[in-house]
């Protein structure tokens, strides 16, 4: 069988929770790499000289190929992915946790990126870090003593909200210090065997988290 196609920037953006949640899935799955050009074009001839050949229904980046199925946009990879992998949650309280954490990561991710390209990115960003501790603070009093998000069974959720709070952490090194229970959640998640082995490996991507022409990040 032909492996799982994950396709996106040779960046972290919205694909590296899809790739963590793979690596740690035993799948064999390969990762396509887009390249914008440099500056001051930032060229992406590679993606849309190709993007409405590939027969997706809504084409974007990232997508996703397994076989015959063809999906794209983050979330919608991730489900399907999790449903393969047993990760969707096992109990109506799962699947309850997940959905609501899953609309907490899409707006406390949403502000992110403009941030990251926008020129006045300097002088925003103090006022992004005190935003941002109001919401981490709340992420902390919802995951309390539990292991993961969604209870004490490792749900794609975790691998959503590791990526925004590492992302985070390159923004500004101590953001978690004030909230014990989602460093340690981090130290969990790194400590995953095969999240362990991904992450030592040279298909991990550090950095960059943002595209070339991105202030922060890029």
């Amino acid at each position: 069988m032909a492996p799982i196609i994950l396709a996106y920037w040779d960046i972290r953006g919205f694909a590296q929770p899809i790739r963590l949640l793979l690596a740690n899935s035993g799948l064999e799955w390969e990762d396509k790499l887009y390249v914008t050009g440099p500056a001051p074009t930032f060229d992406k001839t590679c993606w849309f000289g190709e993007k409405e050949t590939l027969g997706f229904d809504f084409p974007n980046l990232p997508y996703l190929i397994d076989g015959d199925v063809k999906v794209t946009q983050t979330i919608a990879i991730i489900r399907y992915l999790a449903r393969k992998t047993g990760l969707a949650g096992q109990s109506d309280d799962q699947q309850r946790r997940i959905d609501l954490i899953t609309e907490e990561w899409h707006d406390f991710k949403g502000p992110f990126y403009p941030l990251c390209y926008n020129p006045e990115f300097h002088s925003l960003k103090p006022a992004y870090l005190t935003n941002a501790a109001l919401k981490l603070a709340r992420f902390s009093k919802y995951l309390g003593d539990m292991a993961w998000f969604a209870g004490d069974k490792l749900t794609y959720v975790d691998f959503l909200m590791y990526e925004i709070f590492d992302e985070h952490k390159l923004l500004e090194p101590t953001i978690l210090s004030a909230f014990p229970n989602l460093e340690e959640f981090q130290a969990r998640f790194e400590a995953l065997p095969k999240i362990a082995e991904f992450i030592a490996s040279p298909k991990f991507i550090k950095y960059p988290i943002n595209n070339r022409m991105a202030t922060f990040g890029g």
